[in-house]
């Protein structure tokens, strides 16, 4: 006989882990105990050697669907047969104090709740809130761990005694699972005007399918906000819904039944319908079928279009009632505000916006988005957010980055805690320009460090002085430590592939705080975790009107066309110009002058340059806007148009200049020839791959580094992305990219953290 103390870390807890665990041992005729401690799930299993053996070597390939294990540890000792247990049990969770394991994301609603929520003979029959141990709500419901119902949303929910005794029977799937709830016993819905008065008392999901049907706006409560729906193939109703949001030209997403309808309207690869159809349920990006079926406004001049699969009963409930091929579902807030989560909220919120509201009694303890990403030609994801069913997964480290709290950015902002080498990225919070956004962001720090139980000891937050996230690190008694943008964005890349550096970082965004007081966001650092160096960067041109000019890219093309032509840059005859001809003096004098002009090196700003060039925006409506134009714009599976001319000047450094007055000289000469628009954006996007790797290869003969990251969000360019990684790779560079969080803002919470607490740590060890 012999005695094994085995500990599972890893996601192991409120994923059925401890049910599986008895029921495992019960199949072997073990005996002993299994409970969720700080440390993870600990099992003590008692019995004859080989039984142990085969139990041991069961639980890897066995456990749960929605359980990760990270590492199995066992002890094993000889034990007389009089102290064996008599029993296997499920022991009470031990309080977590200030450690626990991790928590577990959201997952959708599992085959075996399907089925029965379809079934009439099931008395759970179109329950909008069946779950069991396989599925349902897991993050957006815990307010504390360790994960059991007195800690959860579910509390105000007793259970009934049908339900109690799934809860407590071995073989059943719902045996511990601390959502379980029905008709009888759990939250249940309301349709609602925007006063609160109730619209239909005894079938509201019905009415509101039928209020879809008609091309109304609904506000529908969900897993971690709030959606806006509508009917995704009615114009009208999509335009109503851009004019009470406003949101004239952002892509919507919408919300397919089944895959097979997503294919009606959609190309869909092998891993693209493997993510759509995954646990994760995210926004996947996806090629538009021609004809495409859906409303042209969903996604206005775009190639793709944001579509995700139902994720929650009652997801799949109001599609079928809805009867359309798919609703739109995009974040229900107003714009700039953070997705709305409680009754209260949504109503005072979304009145001017939606027709009517069906909302449920289950609270939302903390906000969380659906998540966004898209794929490559080869199946690689890009996140372009990073939320619902991803965090709070943790992001394993190379080294230790102590318990850091990270603050993120302006724009997409996320945070990050760190314990030890573990790194933990927040859900999106958003944009930090809306007072509701900062109030959330203040809630979500609250919410992070309580639920992991991190205490932090330092703080890191960006360069920039007059962030609301900086401000706020300065009313903290904590040590603070600024970390320079880029910096932060090439650490976060080397955070995810456990990358020490030092390496060749590439980033590119739009803007971020340098430390000669200029924008900076075309970059070629040499970075390691507590230092860097400014290698190269593409020549700096004013920003003229500053902020003004990133919301005008008409602006942008005036600059980098003076940088390239000189003060005659205003006799060119080019649609642009001819737009904004009687604002050009009092622009170039602003220029010439330096007023409200800061120079700026942003690789995101000249997309925008072209793109206006192009006659593709002038003025944008969202952030990234017009760079995004400029790739939509070619062909989905463009072939190579040649490159233009660029130079890389080194003796005006260090750093490095890489100048873009001979890419403007040549995106001129093309529209003075009439070349199309598809052709100048290929070019374009084959220069700069070009000019980036050839600036790499120089680095490489001058540091010997031969490993590349690339990282900021023009990143979430695939067709950049993908052309300058194929020429690292024939040119014999080890290259990184992410995957884990986001190229863009979302992601730079992460390299603060790591970075922050190595330079921290480098000055007090040198005193600096």
């Amino acid at each position: 006989m012999v005695r094994a103390e085995i500990t599972a870390s890893g996601i192991v807890q409120g994923v059925g882990f401890r049910p599986f665990i008895f029921r495992l041992a019960r199949h072997y005729g073990l005996t002993g105990t299994v409970a969720n401690t700080p440390a993870g799930v600990v099992i003590v299993a008692d019995g004859p050697k080989k039984e142990v053996d085969r139990f041991e070597a069961a639980i890897r390939p066995e456990a749960p669907p929605l359980a990760a294990i990270n590492e199995l540890t066992t002890v094993r000792r000889k034990i007389d047969p009089d102290r064996i247990h008599s029993e296997f049990l499920i022991r009470k969770s031990i309080p977590a104090g200030k450690k626990t394991g991790p928590v577990t994301p959201d997952s959708d609603v599992c085959p075996a709740c399907l089925a029965e929520l379809l079934d009439p003979a099931d008395r759970r029959f179109g329950y909008p809130f069946i779950n069991c141990t396989d599925c349902g709500p897991r993050y957006t419901l815990i307010k504390q761990t360790p994960y059991d119902r007195s800690f959860t949303a579910m509390a105000d929910f007793p259970m009934c005694a049908a339900c109690r005794a799934e809860y407590r029977d071995p073989g059943n799937r719902r045996f511990h699972a601390q959502a379980t709830c029905c008709p009888d016993c759990g939250p249940h819905l309301l349709l609602v005007d925007a006063t609160n008065q109730p619209l239909a008392r005894n079938d509201p999901l019905t009415a509101a399918a039928t209020r879809l049907r008609a091309g109304q706006i609904v506000a529908i409560k969900g897993l971690g906000g709030f959606h806006l729906a509508v009917d995704a193939t009615n114009e009208e109703a999509v335009d109503r819904l851009r004019r009470h949001k406003g949101r004239p030209a952002k892509p919507l997403a919408v919300m397919a039944p089944d895959i097979g309808v997503a294919a009606s309207f959609a190309e869909i690869s092998g891993h693209e319908r493997a993510w759509l159809a995954g646990p994760q349920k995210p926004v996947v990006l996806l090629r538009k079928k021609k004809p495409f079926g859906l409303a042209a406004n969903v996604a206005p001049d775009n190639r793709f279009i944001g579509v995700m699969l139902p994720y929650t009963p009652l997801h799949h409930l109001i599609l079928a009632g809805a009867e359309r091929p798919a609703l739109v579902m995009t974040s229900g807030n107003r714009s700039g505000s953070p997705i709305a989560k409680d009754n209260d909220e949504a109503l005072l919120q979304l009145a001017g916006i939606a027709d009517c509201f069906l909302l449920h009694t289950r609270r939302i303890v903390t906000r969380a988005d659906d998540s966004v990403l898209r794929l490559n030609d080869h199946g690689q994801i890009f996140l372009l957010r990073r939320a619902r069913s991803f965090v709070p997964t943790a992001v394993p480290l190379a080294e230790d980055a102590g318990r850091t709290l990270a603050l993120g950015a302006m724009l997409k902002d996320t945070i990050c805690l760190t314990r030890n080498r573990e790194a933990f990225v927040s859900q999106h919070i958003g944009d930090l320009d809306n007072i509701d956004t900062v109030q959330n962001l203040k809630e979500l720090i609250r919410h992070f460090t309580a639920l992991l139980r991190i205490e932090p000891e330092l703080i890191a937050h960006d360069l920039h002085p007059d962030y609301p996230s900086t401000r706020y690190a300065r009313e903290q008694h904590l040590p603070l430590v600024a970390v320079q943008h880029h910096h932060a964005h090439a650490v976060s890349c080397m955070a995810e592939h456990r990358l020490t550096g030092p390496v060749i970082a590439i980033t590119l965004d739009g803007s971020g705080y340098g430390p000669d007081k200029t924008v900076w966001g075309g970059e070629v650092l040499v970075a390691g975790y507590h230092d860097y160096t400014r290698a190269a960067h593409l020549t700096p041109v004013p920003l003229p009107g500053g902020e003004a000019a990133i919301r005008e890219p008409w602006r942008m093309a005036a600059s980098h066309l003076a940088h390239a032509f000189g003060p005659e840059f205003r006799e060119l005859e080019l649609p642009v110009l001819d737009q904004y001809r009687d604002k050009l003096t009092p622009l170039v004098q602003m220029m010439e002058k330096g007023i409200n002009s800061p120079l700026t090196s942003s690789c995101g700003r000249l997309f925008d340059a072209v793109a206006a060039l192009l006659d593709l925006r002038y003025i944008i409506s969202f952030e990234g806007e017009a760079a995004a134009m400029l790739e939509m714009v070619m062909p989905g599976h463009d072939r190579d148009q040649g490159v233009y001319d660029f130079a890389i000047q080194e003796k005006a450094g260090p750093p490095v200049q890489l100048d873009t007055a001979p890419i403007i000289k040549g995106v001129v000469q093309d529209l003075r020839e009439q070349v199309p628009a598809p052709v100048i954006s290929s070019r374009f996007h084959n220069t700069l791959a070009t000019l980036f790797a050839r600036t790499a290869l120089l680095l490489r003969e001058n540091t010997g580094l031969n490993q590349v990251v690339l990282s900021g969000g023009v990143f979430q360019n695939a067709t950049l992305q993908t052309a300058l990684k194929t020429r690292f790779e024939r040119d014999g560079f080890s290259v990184y990219v992410h995957n884990q969080v986001p190229a863009n803002d979302g992601g730079l919470a992460l390299g603060q953290a790591v970075a922050g607490h190595a330079i921290f740590h480098r000055q007090s060890r040198t005193g600096t």
